[in-house]
């Protein structure tokens, strides 16, 4: 197991991918990280569609102009949503879920990478999340924060550069310029 401090140095958004797929195992647990993550009042709200069909991927790399073609090379994709009307916190608590996949994930050795779709779309004015629910049958109570793509790693990244941490933006007590 990976000490915390240095998954975090290492973990680096990957969106190149082998093409291998992963395991069953690999991914119960990177769906369990999401499912353990905190939440507002432990509501639990977010719903996930785990994708790994090439078609649906591909369909889901089209879902805004750009950052997201990638998603047609990952061996799977999971699209994080929430219902808004039912939780005032459904950003945050998707957010939290989406992060704590990829760190999973990392600790697995797998890639990811945040795609995000709330406030995308296309040019011609259709939003990613209309795209999104039309290809996977989501009803239109929920809205789609984003899709974090995962896949066995293509290419190296170098680990995060202590150096050029920006503790200059860590006030103490008050802001201060």
């Amino acid at each position: 197991m990976t000490d915390f401090k240095d998954l975090v140095r290492l973990r680096r958004s990957h969106r190149k991918f082998s093409g291998e797929e992963i395991d069953g195992e690999a991914v119960q647990l990177i769906m369990r990280a999401a499912l353990m993550s905190p939440t507002s009042k432990g509501q639990r709200g977010w719903h996930f569609v785990l994708v790994d069909d090439r078609v649906d991927l591909e369909k889901l790399s089209d879902a805004k102009d750009m950052g997201g073609q990638f998603l047609k090379g990952a061996s799977l994709a999971v699209v994080v949503l929430g219902d808004p009307v039912a939780n005032d916190c459904w950003v945050e608590d998707g957010s939290i879920a989406a992060v704590s996949m990829q760190y999973q994930a990392e600790e697995l050795g797998l890639g990811s990478c945040w795609v995000q779709m709330r406030g995308r779309g296309l040019s011609d004015g259709t939003s990613a999340d209309t795209v999104i629910r039309g290809i996977l049958n989501i009803p239109e109570n929920f809205n789609v924060l984003c899709v974090v793509a995962f896949g066995h790693k293509a290419d190296e990244r170098k680990p995060q550069n202590e150096d050029k941490l920006k503790w200059e933006q860590v006030h103490v007590g008050k802001f201060s310029e």
